[in-house]
């Protein structure tokens, strides 16, 4: 944990991301990224100068294998409330209309309820367990089939909702994250989306893994990239 606490806490006082008296909406889907995120926040609650609240929020999306108590057991042993918010994604995504390329529309929804949710529980933060890799993959998604350059920022306010998404593991390459999960025996649920690996995503991340055989720095190089152009937001 004190490796990824390293990671949180630099990217934290870089962003700015936390502030006295903040309630902390922590999105959880069950997968790794989001039981590190969770983890890694309720260890730095203990000693962190700012003092903030977190809350667990999970939405059910009505997949088959979604395991609501076992969200909510893991939870209770790591001394963190959760709200579990049923809805109807699966339906609305998959058997209605029946998407090909399903994942926009699912972030979109669950993005929305997330929201909804961390309103109603009288939070100022939703925190979001994106990793360095999927801000890289999501730099590729857009400069490839958008033409543009963007990726997720660290920190960034929403007008309408006036809820202020966080990132806090955005710095943390994803296999710091599969090390932490694997050494500390961290149990999560095996599976959180019926896309995963295949999706384009899974084609960008592959894409990476090719491109580090022959460049061994390629990785560097586009956090590097990002940052010199401080793309949204970004810093040095």
């Amino acid at each position: 944990m004190q490796r990824i606490l390293s990671y949180m806490r630099k990217t934290i006082e870089t962003y700015e991301l936390i502030e006295d008296g903040d309630k902390i909406a922590v999105g959880l889907s069950g997968g790794k990224d989001s039981f590190t995120l969770l983890m890694g926040l309720k260890a730095l609650q203990r000693f962190y100068p700012k003092h903030f609240e977190l809350v667990a929020i999970t939405v059910n999306p009505g997949f088959e294998f979604f395991n609501s108590d076992f969200l909510k057991q893991r939870c209770d042993e790591i001394g963190i409330p959760v709200v579990e918010e049923v809805s109807h994604i699966k339906e609305i995504v998959f058997d209605i209309r029946k998407e090909q390329n399903p994942c926009s529309l699912c972030a979109n929804l669950r993005r929305g309820i997330l929201n909804s949710v961390a309103i109603r529980e009288g939070c100022n933060k939703i925190a979001l367990g994106h990793n360095q890799d999927d801000a890289l993959e999501t730099f590729l998604l857009n400069f490839l089939y958008a033409g543009n350059l963007n990726t997720f920022a660290p920190i960034s306010y929403m007008d309408r909702s006036k809820i202020t998404l966080i990132r806090p593991l955005i710095d943390i390459p994803e296999k710091e994250i599969r090390k932490f999960i694997k050494r500390n025996n961290v149990k999560v649920m095996p599976k959180v989306c019926p896309m995963d690996g295949y999706s384009k995503r899974e084609d960008m991340k592959n894409m990476i893994l090719d491109l580090e055989k022959n460049i061994p720095t390629v990785r560097a190089n586009m956090v590097g990239a990002i940052k010199r152009a401080n793309i949204n937001g970004w810093k040095i």
